[in-house]
């Protein structure tokens, strides 16, 4: 008996960023970044009691309209909510090795501090309820 699963893929973060974005644009003119949040789990150690961190470091991949918007909001250091899907791409590198790399394709990003001249709601990045951020035509440049 075969079970068809419904499609899930959803993923929920809060991190820091751990450089400057990196803004691009497709051959279309379709604005893309990539930066790389730090996403810590504090917890004690049973056998020392101390309090320790765990760090995740996460690739993350924003399209569009959100890219557009994350322009001169975020840097290095700013914290950020994100939510989208894992993602799994594949390319050659100059040396002709065959590289897989898995990140989050954001559909919302969400400033978690506000700068002085701005209200909070105002650096809320969300699309909306569409999971599309990336158009077929337009080739992943990686």
């Amino acid at each position: 008996m075969s079970v068809k699963l419904p499609y899930q893929n959803q993923v929920l973060i809060v991190g820091r960023l751990t450089r400057d974005p990196d803004f691009k644009s497709t051959q279309k003119g379709k604005t893309f970044c990539f930066f790389d949040i730090a996403s810590n789990r504090r917890y004690k150690d049973n056998a020392t009691g101390e309090w320790k961190d765990d760090t995740t470091f996460v690739p993350i991949a924003v399209w569009g309209d959100i890219a557009d918007r994350c322009k001169d909001r975020i840097k290095k250091g700013t914290p950020v909510y994100i939510e989208g899907r894992l993602s799994m791409s594949e390319y050659t590198n100059k040396d002709g090795i065959n590289i897989k790399k898995l990140r989050v394709v954001a559909n919302r990003v969400q400033i978690l501090e506000s700068s002085k001249d701005e209200s909070p709601d105002a650096t809320d990045t969300n699309e909306g309820h569409s999971d599309k951020v990336n158009e077929s035509d337009d080739e992943i440049p990686f």
